[in-house]
């Protein structure tokens, strides 16, 4: 891919979070990388930057030159000459104390001094673009960073080590292979029409489909491994849904009051269950009232509604069905719900034949979120709704995000084509072009087809040090 200006730069960023900690690392990329440094480093040893030997650590100091000279903080140096770095370039790493000061004046000196700010993702763009990494692998970066999960890093590690990309690129390969045939087929003489095997095409052509199809069916698992599910527990006021959310979290982090309207706003927390992260969503009470705060609070309780994959729908077994029940049922029905009636250790009041025909037909848990009565149950019923009760283990062809998916769905619809073409004895021309797209399709997965609008938004949701 060809670079542009911007991207000739030498570029610098703080590659650790923002705060206190014991070190901080600042990252610098680019031609001019190791000049950079070396004009705020000083070694202990006297030993110059520019001279140092590739991939070794200098210990020193950082000095700030319109100051005298004056040292600025005590650090170590790690030099890597192009190409066997992680962007391909020359790459410098100064590592600081932690803290809010120390790396940002690092930073600002290393500004002054001819680099230019990183955007977001950058470094990893540029190892992109550099042929280090392919699209696939550079999203498994961002996924490795931000894996809340063991399932979920080893999903983002096997398309980091580009296990996934290869399984594309075989089978890229292999289409390219058959438009070869197809296409010499058009382009000769009748005798080299006759030698292209119809059938054996129709059968390779099936083998593949086989394949995708396999691809497509565990994607929706693989999507929900690396990025999780939004599990939104409503219900009326004071049915205990604060405590479903503390019981799920093991801790007593959401206030719990007999108070109706004690939850105001939504709350939110990343939940592991059984290798998947869940964010759980506790909401404020369904209550009519006039309080202006409790309507807002209702109108946000909504409208997690309207986003949720799944709603945990919560009855309270010691009190009746009210109209506020009847309101959420109608809201939720029509999204995936699970119905939990809350608080089995207190005397029973509820009747369900009100809502008797919402319930038909359902399972409904009874649970106790205080005595912590079935909610192993809950956390399987719910994990089963999610993956429609079919469990999976990961592999390394399982495809991982949305991009990915909607591009080998476009891929198996355009060889489908291809298929059926053959299948009516259609002209070659026809099947070509299918395989052609669909070939596309492929390539555009670890980014050989991908356009620059594509590239933009998969790398601004990086962080600016990645």
């Amino acid at each position: 891919m060809k670079r542009n200006k911007s991207e000739a730069d030498t570029i610098a960023a703080i590659s650790t979070p923002i705060g206190v900690g014991g070190l901080a690392i600042i990252r610098i990329s680019g031609s001019k990388a190791i000049r950079v440094a070396g004009k705020i480093f000083r070694a202990k040893n006297k030993k110059s930057v520019l001279k140092a030997e590739s991939h070794t650590i200098l210990y020193g100091y950082v000095f700030d030159s319109s100051k005298n000279k004056k040292s600025v903080d005590e650090v170590l140096l790690s030099l890597m000459r192009a190409p066997k770095t992680y962007t391909t370039e020359d790459v410098v790493e100064i590592s600081c104390h932690g803290g809010l000061a120390a790396a940002r004046v690092i930073l600002e000196l290393l500004l002054k001094s001819g680099a230019r700010l990183a955007e977001a993702g950058e470094f990893t763009k540029r190892a992109f673009i550099n042929g280090r990494i392919d699209l696939a692998q550079a999203e498994a970066v961002n996924d490795m960073i931000n894996a809340k999960t063991d399932k979920s890093l080893q999903l983002a590690f096997e398309h980091l080590k580009g296990n996934f990309s290869g399984s594309i690129k075989q089978m890229a390969d292999d289409l390219a292979d058959i438009i070869s045939d197809v296409e010499a087929a058009i382009d000769f003489d009748s005798q080299h029409i006759k030698s292209l095997n119809k059938k054996s095409l129709k059968d390779n052509l099936k083998k593949k489909l086989d394949i995708i199809d396999k691809m497509i069916k565990e994607a929706d698992y693989g999507i929900v491994v690396n990025e999780g599910i939004s599990v939104v527990i409503c219900g009326k006021a004071n049915v205990g849904k604060s405590s479903l959310m503390n019981a799920f979290l093991k801790t007593e982090k959401v206030i719990v009051s007999p108070i109706p309207g004690t939850t105001r706003d939504t709350i939110e927390e990343v939940i592991n269950i059984r290798g998947v992260a869940l964010k759980f969503i506790d909401t404020a009470g369904m209550i009519k009232s006039a309080d202006i705060l409790e309507a807002k609070s209702i109108k946000k309780t909504i409208e997690s509604l309207e986003r949720a994959d799944l709603v945990l729908f919560i009855l309270d077994v010691s009190k009746k069905i009210t109209s506020d029940d009847k309101e959420i049922i109608n809201l939720i029905a029509d999204r995936p719900h699970i119905i939990a009636l809350n608080k089995v250790d207190l005397k029973r009041k509820i009747n369900l034949n009100p809502i008797a025909d919402f319930i038909k037909g359902k399972k409904v848990l009874n649970i106790s979120a205080t005595g912590r009565t079935n909610l192993d149950e809950l956390e399987k019923e719910i994990l089963k709704t999610v993956f429609d009760g079919r469990s999976r283990s990961i592999n390394s062809q399982m495809i991982n995000n949305l991009r990915q998916k909607e591009l080998v769905k476009d891929c198996y619809e355009a060889l489908l084509r291809a298929y059926k073409s053959l299948c009516n004895n259609l002209s070659y021309e026809f099947v070509s072009l299918d395989l052609r797209e669909a070939l596309n399709h492929l390539l555009a997965v670890t980014g050989q087809a991908a356009s620059v609008d594509i590239l933009e938004r998969i790398f601004s949701k990086f962080c600016i040090g990645k």
